[in-house]
Protein backbone atom coordinates (compact mmCIF):
# COMPACT_ATOMS: atom_id res chain seq x y z
CA UNK A 1 0.00 0.00 0.00
CA UNK A 2 1.20 3.58 -0.73
CA UNK A 3 0.10 6.65 0.32
CA UNK A 4 0.44 10.12 -1.60
CA UNK A 5 0.79 13.86 -0.16
CA UNK A 6 1.92 16.90 -1.86
CA UNK A 7 3.48 20.26 -1.37
CA UNK A 8 3.54 23.57 -3.44
CA UNK A 9 5.75 26.40 -2.48
CA UNK A 10 6.19 29.99 -4.19
CA UNK A 11 8.49 32.91 -3.15
CA UNK A 12 11.15 32.99 -0.61
CA UNK A 13 11.44 31.08 3.03
CA UNK A 14 10.61 33.22 4.87
CA UNK A 15 8.24 35.58 2.57
CA UNK A 16 6.67 32.65 0.62
CA UNK A 17 3.27 30.38 0.81
CA UNK A 18 2.49 27.05 0.49
CA UNK A 19 -0.11 24.55 -0.25
CA UNK A 20 -0.11 20.78 0.95
CA UNK A 21 -2.74 18.02 -0.01
CA UNK A 22 -3.02 14.57 0.51
CA UNK A 23 -4.47 11.70 -1.48
CA UNK A 24 -7.74 11.45 0.31
CA UNK A 25 -8.48 15.07 0.11
CA UNK A 26 -8.78 15.29 3.71
CA UNK A 27 -5.89 18.52 3.06
CA UNK A 28 -6.91 20.31 -0.10
CA UNK A 29 -4.27 23.17 -0.69
CA UNK A 30 -4.23 23.76 2.83
CA UNK A 31 -2.19 26.97 3.28
CA UNK A 32 1.26 26.80 5.70
CA UNK A 33 3.51 29.74 5.51
CA UNK A 34 6.71 30.47 7.63
CA UNK A 35 3.96 32.30 10.21
CA UNK A 36 1.91 28.85 11.05
CA UNK A 37 5.74 27.12 10.88
CA UNK A 38 7.71 29.51 13.23
CA UNK A 39 5.03 32.06 14.99
CA UNK A 40 1.42 32.01 15.28
CA UNK A 41 0.42 32.01 11.93
CA UNK A 42 -2.64 30.89 10.08
CA UNK A 43 -2.40 27.55 8.53
CA UNK A 44 -0.73 24.38 9.54
CA UNK A 45 2.66 22.92 9.57
CA UNK A 46 4.88 20.15 8.66
CA UNK A 47 5.45 19.46 12.58
CA UNK A 48 1.64 19.06 13.57
CA UNK A 49 1.42 17.10 10.78
CA UNK A 50 3.91 14.45 12.01
CA UNK A 51 2.17 15.11 15.34
CA UNK A 52 -1.30 14.07 14.44
CA UNK A 53 0.01 11.02 12.19
CA UNK A 54 2.20 10.13 15.50
CA UNK A 55 -0.98 9.99 17.58
CA UNK A 56 -3.17 8.50 15.38
CA UNK A 57 -0.86 5.68 14.37
CA UNK A 58 0.30 5.23 17.95
CA UNK A 59 -3.61 5.47 19.29
CA UNK A 60 -4.28 2.75 16.41
CA UNK A 61 -1.69 0.30 17.32
CA UNK A 62 -2.76 0.23 20.87
CA UNK A 63 -5.70 -0.65 20.12
CA UNK A 64 -4.64 -3.69 18.47
CA UNK A 65 -2.41 -4.87 21.12
CA UNK A 66 -5.19 -4.15 23.88
CA UNK A 67 -7.79 -6.31 21.35
CA UNK A 68 -5.20 -8.93 21.03
CA UNK A 69 -4.34 -9.10 24.91
CA UNK A 70 -8.30 -9.44 25.12
CA UNK A 71 -9.25 -6.00 26.21
CA UNK A 72 -11.64 -3.52 24.71
CA UNK A 73 -10.45 0.03 24.42
CA UNK A 74 -13.30 1.83 25.74
CA UNK A 75 -11.31 5.38 25.02
CA UNK A 76 -8.12 6.17 24.06
CA UNK A 77 -7.02 9.70 23.84
CA UNK A 78 -3.09 10.59 22.82
CA UNK A 79 -1.65 13.66 22.27
CA UNK A 80 1.65 14.00 20.27
CA UNK A 81 4.01 17.04 21.15
CA UNK A 82 6.56 17.57 18.57
CA UNK A 83 9.72 19.27 18.97
CA UNK A 84 11.90 21.51 16.32
CA UNK A 85 14.60 22.96 17.37
CA UNK A 86 17.36 24.44 15.66
CA UNK A 87 15.87 22.99 12.23
CA UNK A 88 15.49 19.44 13.05
CA UNK A 89 12.64 17.21 14.63
CA UNK A 90 13.91 16.68 17.76
CA UNK A 91 11.52 14.65 19.45
CA UNK A 92 7.84 12.71 19.93
CA UNK A 93 6.56 12.91 23.22
CA UNK A 94 3.23 10.96 23.43
CA UNK A 95 0.67 11.03 26.45
CA UNK A 96 -2.08 8.75 26.36
CA UNK A 97 -4.87 8.15 28.88
CA UNK A 98 -7.09 4.89 27.91
CA UNK A 99 -10.41 3.27 29.60
CA UNK A 100 -10.22 -0.20 29.11
CA UNK A 101 -12.34 -2.27 31.90
CA UNK A 102 -10.31 -5.07 33.78
CA UNK A 103 -6.72 -3.60 32.47
CA UNK A 104 -4.38 -3.18 35.07
CA UNK A 105 -1.14 -0.80 35.11
CA UNK A 106 1.47 -3.31 34.33
CA UNK A 107 0.23 -4.63 31.34
CA UNK A 108 -0.74 -1.17 30.31
CA UNK A 109 2.51 0.04 30.70
CA UNK A 110 4.23 -3.21 28.28
CA UNK A 111 1.11 -2.80 25.69
CA UNK A 112 1.88 1.25 26.10
CA UNK A 113 5.39 0.73 25.16
CA UNK A 114 5.12 -2.20 22.21
CA UNK A 115 2.73 0.60 20.44
CA UNK A 116 5.34 3.15 20.87
CA UNK A 117 8.19 1.18 19.51
CA UNK A 118 6.16 -0.18 16.82
CA UNK A 119 3.50 1.86 15.18
CA UNK A 120 4.76 2.58 11.65
CA UNK A 121 5.23 6.21 12.17
CA UNK A 122 7.60 5.35 15.40
CA UNK A 123 9.38 3.19 12.96
CA UNK A 124 9.58 6.08 10.03
CA UNK A 125 11.41 8.97 12.83
CA UNK A 126 14.31 6.50 12.46
CA UNK A 127 13.75 5.30 8.29
CA UNK A 128 16.34 5.52 5.66
CA UNK A 129 15.44 8.64 3.29
CA UNK A 130 15.47 7.93 -0.21
CA UNK A 131 14.97 10.93 -2.88
CA UNK A 132 14.57 10.92 -6.32
CA UNK A 133 15.50 14.70 -7.48
CA UNK A 134 14.59 16.20 -10.88
CA UNK A 135 15.09 19.84 -12.07
CA UNK A 136 12.11 21.21 -14.09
Amino acid sequence: MKRTASANWQGTGKEGKGTVSTQSGVLSNTAYSYKSRFEEGIGTNPEELIGAAHAGCYTMKLSFLLSGAGFTPENIDTKATITLDNGAVTSSHLEVTVKAAGLEQDKFAELAEDAKNNCPISKLLNAEITLDAKLA
